[in-house]
């Protein structure tokens, strides 16, 4: 029997066979004269299975780690029209895929141990983060107030030195200011002491010139 039409098969009784399958039944009935012709062939292409087949039916360990009742199944293999070792063959390779799937899916699967562990470890790293992350937010806090504490010392010292400059400007500019209106009023002393000079020079030649005219006068009315 050609190995499409053992897989097409065994599908077909597997869906109406073990917990996971749908009900329903296998209809080849009009095959089985072709299948006789061909069964000695089939028997030689299942020959390399038989021992896996034998210790699977025979040992109630092996049976207890089938995924589903091989018995049964070779039973209604049977029924079906297939022989003994035809339908063992064709448990035994079915067996095979399902162990295989099943290897599969555990493969990709984790124990619920490894799994509470990396919870565990992802907890723990969570708290290690959150540790960190509050350190590093107390640093920079601790840095930012220690940075703002020497900005506004340096802030303060400006301020300072700006008001020193400032007083020494002022200082200068009253000092100027003090200076120039002593030389002003020098200078204003030194004009005043001139014009009354010059106003006692007047008054004396003016004093001097009626003297004189007065005497010009006296001579005048004698002659």
């Amino acid at each position: 029997m050609p190995t499409s039409h053992l897989v097409r098969l065994a599908a077909q009784a597997l869906r109406s066979d073990g917990p996971a399958l749908a009900s329903g039944s296998l209809c080849f009935h009009s095959r089985q004269s072709s299948f006789a012709s061909r069964s000695s062939h089939g028997a030689s292409a299942l020959a390399s299975r038989r021992a896996l087949r034998r210790r699977a039916l025979h040992t109630a360990r092996a049976a207890r780690d089938f995924h589903f009742d091989t018995h049964h199944f070779v039973q209604r293999l049977e029924r079906e029209g297939l022989n003994r070792a035809q339908a063992e063959g064709i448990m035994s390779a079915m067996a095979e895929v399902i162990d295989e799937s099943a290897r599969n899916m555990t493969g990709n699967m984790v124990t619920k141990a490894d799994q509470e562990k990396h919870q565990y470890t992802q907890k723990v790293d969570f708290a290690q983060l959150k540790s960190e992350l509050q350190l590093m937010e107390k640093n920079d806090l601790a840095m930012m107030k220690a940075e703002n504490d020497r900005l506004a010392t340096d802030v303060e010292r400006l301020k300072q030195r700006l008001r020193e400059e400032i007083t020494r400007t002022q200082a200068g500019v009253r000092l100027d200011l003090n200076l120039e209106k002593g030389r002003m009023r020098e200078s204003s002393s030194g004009q005043e002491l001139k014009i009354k000079e010059v106003d006692t020079r007047i008054e004396r030649e003016i004093a001097e010139l009626r003297t004189a005219i007065q005497a010009s006068k006296a001579s005048s009315a004698c002659l």
